[in-house]
């Protein structure tokens, strides 16, 4: 590996940006993806590697090329220390997710109730802002307060999060996205927005909801189809 290659793999960590390491197996030349000079063919396999999370080994040209993703950790940002998040914590951490609780409560986020897990005390904007959700990122607000919920999806609207799911239902969602457009945002990023949260599965008691919701979660981050939700008030 040469300096090069290997101070732009740091720099792609760094910045929390996937990067995929192709290298040609006949005689060890390597390139970058995303990059120049990566033919049409084996860009796209470098493409499946990073979104499947997986390495991969492809012909192109004749020559065979091993593809190693480089991607971001994926993260579950949780705004609200509820007991749906008690129950869903666990279920992201067991699915490979990294996992974050943001609520100014301190009554609500303690050791105790997350033990083991990040906590951020700040208001929900001002944690959004400093976490900087990225593709690898997924957001759920579940506070039922606007004012802890609307700031931490105006934020995540502006980012890149693959999936930004909001609890509360329909009519609680309608009168939010009259919220979100006072501040600007538009039809598509209010499309965005998984509400009411999570699959279809009838799910009431806390844990089933965490399992919809973990299950949208996976879903949206394997693209399949998010048709489906659960209605939860």
């Amino acid at each position: 590996m040469t300096p090069e290659i290997l101070a732009a793999l740091q720099a792609a960590r760094a910045a929390k940006r996937p990067l995929a390491l192709l290298t040609r197996l006949s005689d060890g030349a390597q390139l970058l993806f995303p990059g120049d000079g990566v033919a049409p063919a084996l860009a796209d396999a470098a493409s499946r590697s990073l979104q499947d999370d997986a390495a991969a080994t492809v012909t192109e040209a004749g020559d065979a090329w091993f593809i190693h993703p480089h991607n971001p950790p994926l993260r579950l940002i949780v705004v609200g220390a509820v007991h749906i998040a008690q129950a869903l914590v666990p279920m992201a951490l067991a699915a490979g997710l990294a996992v974050v609780v943001v609520d100014p409560r301190r009554a609500w986020a303690t050791a105790d109730r997350f033990p083991g897990i990040t906590l951020l005390h700040d208001w929900t904007d001002e944690a959004m802002v400093a976490l900087a959700p990225d593709t690898r990122s997924a957001v759920v607000t579940l506070t039922h307060d606007p004012k802890l919920d609307d700031p931490a999806l105006d934020v995540a609207l502006k980012s890149q999060a693959f999936y930004i799911g909001a609890l509360g239902s329909r009519r609680t969602h309608a009168k939010r996205i009259a919220r979100l457009i006072e501040l600007g945002h538009g039809e598509a990023a209010m499309a965005r927005i998984r509400a009411p949260i999570g699959l279809n599965i009838g799910a009431v008691t806390a844990p089933e909801i965490a399992v919809s919701i973990l299950g949208e979660i996976v879903a949206a981050r394997r693209g399949a189809a998010l048709g489906v939700r659960v209605s939860a008030a």
